[in-house]
């Protein structure tokens, strides 16, 4: 599925209750989840102990489900090419839950959907129903509704 490119507001609102595409998958290796462990001093066994992690509950070492949600930026960018703006606003996310331990070596994309649009006087304020797909998992990661605001030129 090629991104949709978005250039205004006007442009963003054709999409308002629509899919807006699916990403390509990430694989979420071990390396990448001792970083995120260094990065936020999450050093709990569960994520970075191998060895224990193998006689734990899922047989391997998880990601941190606040990992998982950072992976967002990067694929949302897989799916949208917004343009034409000064600013982008991490804003918020809302009715965050996971419902799936994503494991090691496992495969992950976003699928998002444009929940709503709103101009707050010449910001775009984007709500993103955001779901974090497992390959070969029926179970989602996480659901989220993600919002972003643009400041667009």
């Amino acid at each position: 599925m090629a991104k949709i490119v978005v250039r205004s507001f006007e442009e963003f609102q054709a999409y308002v209750g629509k899919e807006l595409g699916v990403s390509e998958y990430i694989k979420v290796t071990q390396e990448k989840i001792n970083q995120f462990a260094e990065a936020t001093n999450d050093h709990q066994w569960i994520h970075t102990d191998p060895v224990r992690a193998a006689a734990g509950p899922f047989g391997k070492t998880i990601a941190h489900g606040y990992m998982a949600v950072s992976l967002t930026p990067h694929l949302w960018e897989q799916i949208a090419d917004i343009q034409n703006y000064k600013m982008l606003i991490n804003y918020g996310v809302e009715k965050l839950k996971f419902a799936q331990p994503v494991l090691v070596d496992s495969e992950v994309r976003l699928r998002v959907n444009l929940a709503s649009l709103v101009n707050l006087r010449g910001i775009t304020k984007a709500q993103l129903d955001a779901t974090l797909e497992i390959k070969d998992n029926p179970k989602p990661a996480f659901t989220a509704t993600i919002i972003f605001l643009y400041h667009f030129n």
